[in-house]
């Protein structure tokens, strides 16, 4: 009961980060997900409140990786799991995100901010992290 609490004060954590990035309306921060369809959209309006517009990532209540060339994102893989499951301070996205937005910021990542990796990563990789559970049924 405590983690989901963790887990939802993490998200509009989150959430009010972004939306003080001015990447987010109040009405998308509250819809039970995201609107923005393009990788950089994505990025600009949920992740950058944590890694930064440049993508250096930031230390301060918490350490928010870089993803500016990061060797990590090597495979489309690694970041798909983190994004749908979470990872340390950063909470899972993946009942937020459909799995053509995930593919989208996955690759707007993996090609900016000094990256290069040319793979794409498709919505059915993406589909194919999420917990068999997830798959058939709404998170929330």
């Amino acid at each position: 009961m405590a983690m989901k609490a963790d887990l939802r004060a993490g998200l509009a954590l989150a959430s009010l980060l972004a939306f003080c990035a001015g990447g987010v309306s109040a009405q998308e921060m509250f819809s039970g997900g995201f609107k923005q369809q393009t990788g950089e959209a994505i990025y600009r309006g949920v992740c950058q409140g944590c890694h930064m517009p440049d993508a250096k990532g930031a230390v301060g209540a918490g350490a928010y990786p870089s993803l500016a060339n990061n060797p990590n994102l090597a495979s489309p893989v690694y970041p798909a799991v983190v994004i749908v499951n979470g990872q340390k301070a950063m909470p899972a996205f993946g009942g937020y995100f459909s799995d053509d937005q995930i593919a989208a910021v996955i690759n707007y990542v993996r090609s900016n901010f000094g990256n290069h990796y040319a793979d794409k990563i498709t919505p059915d990789q993406v589909k194919s992290v999420r917990p068999a559970k997830a798959q058939s049924a709404e998170m929330f």
